[in-house]
């Protein structure tokens, strides 16, 4: 069911305690009446060895926190069962692996067919996280097509993927120190960033998000998909129809943070839902890399 995450997940397999898990969580309003639908994804690579592209060089410490997306998507379902908001139905999609190297290990030149159809040309198979995603974000958007086909505003159904996806995310807003405010809560930047796709854009997903978390002091920086991101992970052979990502690592790659997003449209089947479809479906990609690996990853 789960073709790319199955594929991240099998040098794991010969060990039961690793094994992959899906998780789903729903809330439901007591009254059982919603008119809007909020979908999150979240990463959840227990431990990230990079796999057959192996985290060589003391860079695989800190990979216990390769789950930080899946962790804060679970977080935020738990606060909604807490709250028990009205009018709207929330559901959540964890996917749990571990990136392991073995003798089984999905390798790069692999064109796998993903949960959406599409052929997905490995390259890294350290770039795991936006595999993982990509099926399950697939699986989000039926639920998002039955939502609207239900009579449901496709405005009012938003997707999500949260997830500690890129070092060029640190590189380009997190760790740096700010000057404006001398708040403890602003001392040192560690920046999430968000990314919107068109039909979200056309909504202010990014910038709703980015004004709530400035009056919680959990600032978010704001994205833009551009057309050179798609053009990146476009196929260029007829074997494949998505390109994973390239050789380099991400934080020495032009727009190392945006292009990962323009593979999850395109590889979960959200490229057919823009904003001249007949269901524009709403996603934006919340990358949490610099956020959730604060500290010294040396002592923990």
């Amino acid at each position: 069911k789960y073709p790319l995450l199955a594929a991240v997940c099998r040098a794991s397999r010969p060990v039961a305690r690793h094994h992959p898990r899906v998780i789903r969580c729903e809330y439901t309003p007591a009254d059982g009446a919603f008119d809007r639908v909020l979908i999150f994804v979240g990463k959840g690579v227990t431990y990230d060895t990079g796999g057959a592209d192996i985290k060589a060089g003391g860079i695989m410490a800190g990979m216990k926190r390769d789950k930080g997306g899946a962790a804060a998507v679970a977080g935020f379902m738990r606060v909604v069962a807490d709250a028990q908001p009205k009018g709207i139905k929330v559901i959540s999609l964890l996917g749990m692996v571990r990136n392991d190297v073995g003798p089984d290990s999905y390798v790069g030149d692999e064109v796998i067919v993903g949960h959406a159809g599409k052929r997905v040309l490995v390259v890294n198979t350290d770039a795991e996280g936006r595999m993982v995603m990509a099926d399950l974000l697939s699986v989000a958007r039926e639920i998002a097509v039955d939502a609207v086909k239900g009579g449901i505003d496709a405005s009012k159904v938003q997707l999500h993927t949260c997830a500690t996806l890129t070092g060029h995310a640190v590189v380009a807003v997190g760790h740096y120190p700010i000057a404006v405010d001398n708040g403890p809560a602003f001392a040192v930047g560690h920046y999430p960033i968000a990314v919107d796709n068109g039909p979200a854009a056309a909504i202010g997903t990014s910038g709703r998000i980015q004004a709530a978390a400035h009056t919680v002091a959990d600032p978010f920086e704001v994205s833009t998909l551009r057309k050179e991101d798609y053009a990146f992970v476009a196929p260029k052979h007829s074997s494949y129809d998505v390109l994973q990502c390239n050789t380099l690592p991400s934080s020495r790659t032009p727009r190392g943070h945006q292009f990962p997003a323009a593979f999850l449209v395109m590889a979960s089947g959200l490229g057919d839902h823009g904003r001249d479809s007949e269901i524009p479906i709403p996603y934006t990609h919340l990358d949490i890399a610099a956020a959730a690996n604060k500290g010294d990853v040396s002592s923990g």
